[in-house]
Protein backbone atom coordinates (compact mmCIF):
# COMPACT_ATOMS: atom_id res chain seq x y z
CA UNK A 1 0.00 0.00 0.00
CA UNK A 2 2.95 2.24 0.35
CA UNK A 3 3.89 2.05 -3.53
CA UNK A 4 0.41 2.98 -4.26
CA UNK A 5 0.86 6.00 -1.42
CA UNK A 6 3.50 6.98 -3.18
CA UNK A 7 3.42 6.88 -6.62
CA UNK A 8 -0.69 8.54 -6.39
CA UNK A 9 0.34 11.10 -4.21
CA UNK A 10 4.00 11.84 -5.00
CA UNK A 11 4.19 15.34 -5.37
CA UNK A 12 7.28 15.05 -7.66
CA UNK A 13 4.85 14.69 -10.71
CA UNK A 14 2.99 18.17 -10.55
CA UNK A 15 1.53 20.07 -13.68
CA UNK A 16 1.44 23.63 -14.07
CA UNK A 17 -2.72 24.79 -13.44
CA UNK A 18 -3.05 22.21 -10.33
CA UNK A 19 -3.02 23.10 -6.39
CA UNK A 20 0.39 23.14 -5.55
CA UNK A 21 1.29 19.56 -4.37
CA UNK A 22 -1.27 17.84 -6.28
CA UNK A 23 -0.46 15.83 -9.29
CA UNK A 24 -2.18 14.51 -12.36
CA UNK A 25 -2.77 11.16 -11.02
CA UNK A 26 -2.83 12.14 -7.50
CA UNK A 27 -6.75 14.06 -8.58
CA UNK A 28 -7.10 11.15 -11.03
CA UNK A 29 -7.48 8.53 -8.28
CA UNK A 30 -9.22 10.89 -5.96
CA UNK A 31 -12.02 11.73 -8.71
CA UNK A 32 -12.82 7.98 -8.51
CA UNK A 33 -13.74 7.53 -5.70
CA UNK A 34 -15.45 10.63 -5.43
CA UNK A 35 -17.39 8.68 -8.84
CA UNK A 36 -17.83 5.78 -7.10
CA UNK A 37 -19.45 8.03 -4.08
CA UNK A 38 -21.41 9.84 -6.46
CA UNK A 39 -22.73 6.62 -8.92
CA UNK A 40 -25.79 6.12 -6.48
CA UNK A 41 -26.94 9.09 -6.47
CA UNK A 42 -25.98 9.86 -2.41
CA UNK A 43 -22.69 11.27 -1.71
CA UNK A 44 -23.20 11.66 1.62
CA UNK A 45 -21.69 12.13 5.08
CA UNK A 46 -20.16 8.82 5.23
CA UNK A 47 -19.11 8.17 2.06
CA UNK A 48 -17.65 11.92 2.31
CA UNK A 49 -16.36 10.98 5.58
CA UNK A 50 -13.97 8.06 4.44
CA UNK A 51 -12.78 9.54 1.19
CA UNK A 52 -11.20 12.14 3.33
CA UNK A 53 -10.14 9.45 5.77
CA UNK A 54 -8.54 7.52 2.88
CA UNK A 55 -7.05 10.45 1.43
CA UNK A 56 -5.49 11.39 5.13
CA UNK A 57 -4.61 8.20 6.25
CA UNK A 58 -3.66 5.91 3.41
CA UNK A 59 -1.78 8.84 1.39
CA UNK A 60 -0.25 10.79 4.70
CA UNK A 61 -1.91 13.90 4.31
CA UNK A 62 -2.47 16.66 6.93
CA UNK A 63 -6.56 17.02 6.96
CA UNK A 64 -6.21 20.42 5.37
CA UNK A 65 -4.57 19.09 2.32
CA UNK A 66 -7.26 16.38 2.06
CA UNK A 67 -9.60 18.49 2.33
CA UNK A 68 -8.06 20.81 -1.05
CA UNK A 69 -7.64 17.23 -2.75
CA UNK A 70 -11.14 16.14 -2.18
CA UNK A 71 -12.36 19.28 -3.27
CA UNK A 72 -10.32 19.54 -6.24
CA UNK A 73 -11.14 15.60 -6.97
CA UNK A 74 -15.44 16.65 -6.27
CA UNK A 75 -14.52 19.24 -9.29
CA UNK A 76 -12.40 17.07 -11.31
CA UNK A 77 -15.58 14.69 -11.10
CA UNK A 78 -18.12 16.89 -11.62
CA UNK A 79 -16.73 18.32 -15.05
CA UNK A 80 -15.80 15.10 -16.55
CA UNK A 81 -17.74 13.61 -19.23
CA UNK A 82 -15.87 10.39 -19.19
CA UNK A 83 -13.36 7.95 -16.79
CA UNK A 84 -10.43 7.42 -19.53
CA UNK A 85 -8.75 10.83 -18.46
CA UNK A 86 -8.66 9.60 -14.86
CA UNK A 87 -7.56 5.85 -15.78
CA UNK A 88 -4.99 7.12 -18.06
CA UNK A 89 -3.61 8.95 -15.68
CA UNK A 90 -3.83 6.29 -12.68
CA UNK A 91 -2.35 3.44 -14.84
CA UNK A 92 0.65 5.59 -16.64
CA UNK A 93 1.98 6.13 -12.90
CA UNK A 94 0.99 2.69 -11.16
CA UNK A 95 2.09 -0.97 -10.62
CA UNK A 96 -0.45 -3.11 -11.31
CA UNK A 97 -0.94 -3.88 -7.47
CA UNK A 98 -1.17 -0.91 -6.99
CA UNK A 99 -4.31 -0.09 -9.16
CA UNK A 100 -5.41 -3.16 -7.46
CA UNK A 101 -4.95 -1.37 -3.92
CA UNK A 102 -7.05 1.59 -5.62
CA UNK A 103 -9.71 -0.62 -6.30
CA UNK A 104 -9.62 -2.04 -2.54
CA UNK A 105 -10.48 1.61 -1.35
CA UNK A 106 -13.35 2.07 -4.40
CA UNK A 107 -14.91 -0.52 -2.98
CA UNK A 108 -14.49 1.21 0.75
CA UNK A 109 -16.26 3.95 -0.31
CA UNK A 110 -18.92 1.96 -2.14
CA UNK A 111 -19.33 -0.03 0.96
CA UNK A 112 -19.15 3.54 3.80
CA UNK A 113 -22.69 3.72 4.02
CA UNK A 114 -23.36 -0.32 4.85
CA UNK A 115 -25.39 -0.66 1.42
CA UNK A 116 -23.53 -1.82 -1.73
CA UNK A 117 -25.79 -0.17 -4.85
CA UNK A 118 -26.12 -1.95 -8.61
CA UNK A 119 -24.52 1.63 -9.58
CA UNK A 120 -21.89 1.62 -7.47
CA UNK A 121 -20.94 -2.28 -7.45
CA UNK A 122 -20.99 -1.53 -11.21
CA UNK A 123 -18.99 0.89 -12.01
CA UNK A 124 -16.25 -0.49 -10.11
CA UNK A 125 -16.94 -3.58 -12.59
CA UNK A 126 -16.04 -0.96 -15.22
CA UNK A 127 -13.13 0.47 -13.38
CA UNK A 128 -12.23 -2.62 -13.12
CA UNK A 129 -11.92 -3.32 -16.79
CA UNK A 130 -10.01 0.05 -17.44
CA UNK A 131 -7.45 -0.19 -14.96
CA UNK A 132 -6.85 -4.04 -15.92
CA UNK A 133 -8.02 -5.35 -12.70
CA UNK A 134 -9.63 -8.73 -12.95
CA UNK A 135 -12.44 -9.76 -11.37
CA UNK A 136 -10.93 -11.91 -8.49
CA UNK A 137 -8.51 -9.15 -7.75
CA UNK A 138 -11.60 -6.99 -7.36
CA UNK A 139 -13.99 -9.68 -5.24
CA UNK A 140 -10.78 -9.89 -2.82
CA UNK A 141 -10.20 -6.47 -2.03
CA UNK A 142 -13.81 -5.81 -1.76
CA UNK A 143 -13.56 -8.37 0.96
CA UNK A 144 -11.11 -6.52 2.40
CA UNK A 145 -12.75 -3.61 1.66
CA UNK A 146 -15.55 -4.90 4.17
CA UNK A 147 -12.69 -5.82 6.83
CA UNK A 148 -11.49 -2.57 6.95
CA UNK A 149 -15.12 -1.28 7.69
CA UNK A 150 -15.95 -4.26 10.21
CA UNK A 151 -19.11 -5.49 7.95
CA UNK A 152 -20.41 -8.48 7.89
CA UNK A 153 -20.09 -10.81 5.25
CA UNK A 154 -22.65 -10.11 2.08
CA UNK A 155 -25.77 -12.53 2.75
CA UNK A 156 -25.44 -15.65 0.20
CA UNK A 157 -27.81 -15.54 -2.52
Amino acid sequence: MLGLIEKLFGADTAKPGLPAGFAENQVAAAALLVEAALSDGDFGAAERQVIAGILGRHFDLPPNLADRLLEKAEAAARDAVEWHGFTRAVKEATSHAERVGLIELLWEVALADEELHDYEASLIRRLCGLLYVSGRESAEARNRARERLDLPPPAAQ
